[in-house]
């Protein structure tokens, strides 16, 4: 991809729009940057405006719109369906995300992309570990919070190739891919999800399976036989490459047989061996062993990473046990689905903690599991809602998260578990849900 004097505007910062600036700004770009955020927060600015960028905050004024680009590098945040993004795209301006720009300027890698609604960054965190336990020179980033770009120039990807890419991908990421094509990619699996952000449920789905659309013939795709709507989509959107599948229930490439975890017929490990819990976790350690066969480390190897995996933070984290009492943070888990999975992970009824700003998701699937539920204990903006439409018998409805747990620690009895699993996201009271996280275990710790 030729960057130099190409005029480029970066719409919004934050991580990936500082990273798209710092790989530009190598490659001898001009510039022009938009956020929405006010001139004293925007982060850098007086270094920016040195190095002869230009930089226009606190809106997106119309006539910013009407210049001429050569391309256009988007923040996942902000919505492909802005009136100034289709007003581009209309004019024939490229839109790029960040991991497409990083794309474009690296040479030839091994890229293993996984996107699906839950558990993509369990599945990446565990092909990592895989990956540098077997001595690879293996990259995570992506949706897990590192911008591909920064790996680009840390790594000096622009030079150097054959290194393992570990991304892990949203819908946002995926909307505005224009070339690029993994080696290894799998949809985990499709629950409802961002429907605050996507026009529909079934533009939403269809957006993960754009993760094969460019790829080879002779790249690997993981399918996952368990789940009946990635099913249905991808009869409708088929990937023409190679297919290898994975499944707890049924006969598969990778699958589980009398608690043991079979790769072709071959043993790969036990459940005994596995630090993480819930079946949903096996389903992940499928889709990692597959792709880190396709990057040539052994089972042998395989075997031994997952046996010291203990999991991902606020993903069914285990925080500590007072006086009987076990802590787990899933802050992670922003929807229903999630919540269903954590609670399904225990083998007695759990404590949960739910709420945060309201996403408007229906709770037909969490309430389902009222039995599961010894007491509900929610909490925030969509607390009331929640409170209301899980129709618990035992629900306590409190304002803050923090309310949440004293309440929650209050009721509890040695034996008990108690679970933060949100099912929404965090931006009532948290700026992220790793915010939200630290601070459920920091006020665990204090009681």
């Amino acid at each position: 991809m030729e960057i130099k004097d190409k005029k480029v505007l970066v719409l919004g910062l934050g991580k990936s729009g500082q990273a798209a600036i710092r790989l530009l700004e190598h490659f001898g770009a001009k510039i022009t940057i938009n956020d929405g955020s006010p001139k004293e927060k925007i982060a850098h600015y007086d270094e920016y405006i040195n190095k002869g960028m230009e930089v226009i905050y606190g809106g997106m004024p119309d006539e910013l719109f009407e210049r001429d680009f050569d391309f256009v590098v988007k923040v996942p945040g902000i919505n492909y369906h802005a009136p100034y993004v289709l007003r581009l795209k209309e004019r024939g301006i490229p839109v790029l995300t960040e991991i497409e720009l990083g794309y474009q300027v690296a040479r030839p890698q091994h890229y293993i992309a996984i996107t699906g609604t839950n558990g993509k960054t369990t599945t990446v965190s565990l092909l990592y570990s895989i990956l540098k336990h077997a001595n690879k020179k293996a990259h995570i980033c992506g949706n897990y919070g590192i911008p591909y770009c920064d790996v680009v120039m840390d790594e000096r990807l622009y030079e150097e190739e054959g290194h393992d890419i570990v991304l892990e991908m949203s819908n946002f990421q995926l909307l505005d891919i224009h070339e690029f094509k993994p080696q290894v990619s799998s949809v985990l699996n499709l629950t409802p999800d961002h429907l605050d952000y996507m026009d529909s449920l079934d533009e939403y789905y269809a957006s993960k399976m754009r993760i094969y659309e460019n790829c080879d013939q002779d790249a690997i795709f993981i399918r996952n036989l368990d789940d009946k709507t990635l099913t249905s989509y991808l009869e409708k959107i088929p990937p023409h490459n190679k297919i290898e599948t994975f499944s707890v229930h049924q006969d598969a490439d990778c699958m589980l047989k009398d608690r043991t975890i079979y790769y072709k017929g071959e043993e790969v490990i036990t459940r005994d061996e596995i630090k993480i819990v819930g079946l949903h976790n096996i389903s992940n350690i499928m889709v990692a062993i597959i792709a880190c066969v396709h990057s040539n480390v052994s089972l042998k190897t395989i075997r031994e990473a997952i046996s010291l995996f203990t999991g991902v933070e606020h993903r069914l984290e285990y925080v500590t046990e007072k006086n009987g009492v076990k802590f787990y943070n899933d802050s992670k888990g922003t929807n229903t689905d999630a919540a269903v999975i954590a609670i399904k992970a225990f083998e007695k009824p759990v404590i949960l903690l739910m709420g945060g700003h309201e996403k408007g998701l229906p709770l037909d699937d969490v309430r389902a599991l009222n039995d599961h539920i010894k007491y509900l204990v929610t909490f925030g903006e969509a607390g009331h809602r929640f409170a209301c439409d899980m129709h618990h018998p035992h629900t306590y409805e409190v304002s803050h998260m923090k309310d949440a747990i004293l309440k929650a620690n209050e009721l509890a009895t040695s034996g008990d578990v108690i679970l933060l699993s949100p099912s929404t996201s965090s931006f009532d009271e948290f700026n992220n849900m790793g915010e939200r996280g630290r601070k459920f275990k920091e006020i665990v710790k204090q009681l």
